[in-house]
């Protein structure tokens, strides 16, 4: 496990604990548009990718008859404006141990680079949330409007690679909470690829990407690394 020098995590249910409130704003503008969608499949078929992605994923499952992308636009919209209204109003913070394991694992110099299925807006309202400063807590974020393809494709890893100057794939690590989290990091050859049972997805989901390590929540890489 030595070696390692850049470690990317996702941002909620990885690293961020807000009770899969995103999801269930999935649900909810599926649900205002006349798609009626349980909890479940949204964190079974939209967990770890970008959001209007997730949400033509689910409508493409669930519909006899091809949607118009410009319906698919609109549910966005209104997902973004009510995911905007519950981060407004709730508590967010970080899993316990989740700040001291930064703290470990700068002081080890490695990397430490939060990357997300969300839009800059949305990554930037919980990084105040949580009074989280790039360059003080982590080393940057990167999310889904910063590259062209996001999630499961390899893009916003190889970002944070190019951004810190690493070009082996091995030493870098990669942990989320779903299955496409895993999916990008095996897509970006890293060394480590880690699911956490924290979030949207469960051990028997994460196991069948084949990661590395399933761990009960992230803090325990204190113990790996």
């Amino acid at each position: 496990m030595n070696g390692i020098k850049l470690a990317v995590f996702d941002m909620a249910g990885t690293t961020v604990n807000e009770n899969n409130v995103v999801y269930k704003t999935v649900q909810k503008s599926l649900k205002d548009a006349g798609y009626d969608v349980s909890l479940e499949m949204v964190l079974e078929h939209g967990a770890g990718k970008e959001k209007r992605n997730a949400i033509a994923h689910i409508i493409d499952l669930i519909s006899l008859n091809k949607v118009d992308s410009k319906l698919i636009d609109e549910i966005f919209k209104k997902f973004r404006e009510d995911l905007k209204l519950a981060y407004d109003n709730m508590d967010v913070t970080s899993y316990e141990g989740v700040e001291e394991l930064f703290k470990h694992l700068r002081g080890k110099g490695i990397k430490v680079v939060l990357n997300t299925g969300y839009d800059q807006r949305t990554a930037q309202k919980l990084l105040q949330k949580l009074e989280w400063q790039i360059g003080e807590h982590i080393d940057d974020v990167i999310t889904a409007d910063d590259v062209k393809v996001g999630r499961p494709s390899a893009e916003m890893i190889q970002l944070a690679m190019k951004k810190f100057a690493i070009e082996d794939a091995s030493k870098v690590l990669k942990a989320g909470d779903s299955v496409v989290d895993i999916e990008e990091g095996k897509n970006a050859n890293c060394g480590l690829t880690v699911g956490v049972l924290t979030g949207a997805q469960t051990r028997e989901q994460l196991q069948t990407a084949e990661p590395s390590l399933i761990l009960d929540n992230l803090s325990a890489l204190k113990e790996v690394l």
